[in-house]
């Protein structure tokens, strides 16, 4: 029976989503990684070479998921409020993201897959100013790196969240008045930002 290496790479890189945000790259463990994908942990080192390229393999995975699934759509500022609000909606159904990114933040020298990252930022900057000509690059990029770190702060802050709301953090009703409070914010920003190049 001949080895599927596409459907083990997948559950590899989905078991090591999982365990590096959970425990962030030094905490996290090969052999519970293996554990759960269901495969010999020496298919980590065949596929990835070390936990390292694994992490890294598994941040490239995750934002490439995120740059395809959420595109700016649109034109003018009601484009980006609508792209912050999507982009929200990704985050808080994939909380892993955010915590990956963080962990990577605070482990990490470089970023993984520096380079097709940078092109992939590249493009929204291109796709934003497309949508709102009067942003001049610099500002794109201002206002880009706001939505994605508002975004990345909720699933990423929990803790935060509850010191400021409570109980209220853990409601139903709570994840749709912090996107709201969101697109509010990315909005009043774009206006400025336009208004002052």
């Amino acid at each position: 029976m001949a080895w599927d290496t596409e459907r083990t790479r997948r559950l590899l890189l989905d078991a090591a989503a999982a365990e590096f945000s959970a425990h962030g790259l030094a905490g996290a463990r090969v052999d519970r990684i293996a554990a759960e994908a269901g495969v010999n942990k020496e298919r980590i080192y065949s596929y990835f070479g070390n936990k390292e390229r694994l992490f890294g393999a598994v941040i490239e995975d995750r934002l490439a998921a995120v740059m395809d699934a959420v595109p700016i759509e649109g034109s003018g500022i009601p484009a980006l409020a609508d792209y912050a609000g999507r982009l929200f909606d990704y985050h808080d159904a994939h909380p892993e993201l955010a915590r990956l990114t963080v962990w990577e933040g605070l482990e990490g020298g470089v970023p993984a897959a520096e380079e097709a990252r940078s092109a992939a930022c590249e493009r929204k900057v291109v796709r934003l100013r497309e949508a709102i000509p009067e942003l001049d690059e610099e500002a794109a990029r201002e206002v880009l790196l706001t939505v994605v770190t508002l975004c990345d702060g909720y699933p990423a802050l929990s803790n935060l969240d509850r010191l400021y709301f409570g109980a209220v953090a853990a409601t139903a009703s709570r994840a749709p008045r912090r996107r709201a409070a969101i697109v509010a914010t990315v909005t009043a920003l774009a206006t400025a930002l336009v208004a002052a190049c």
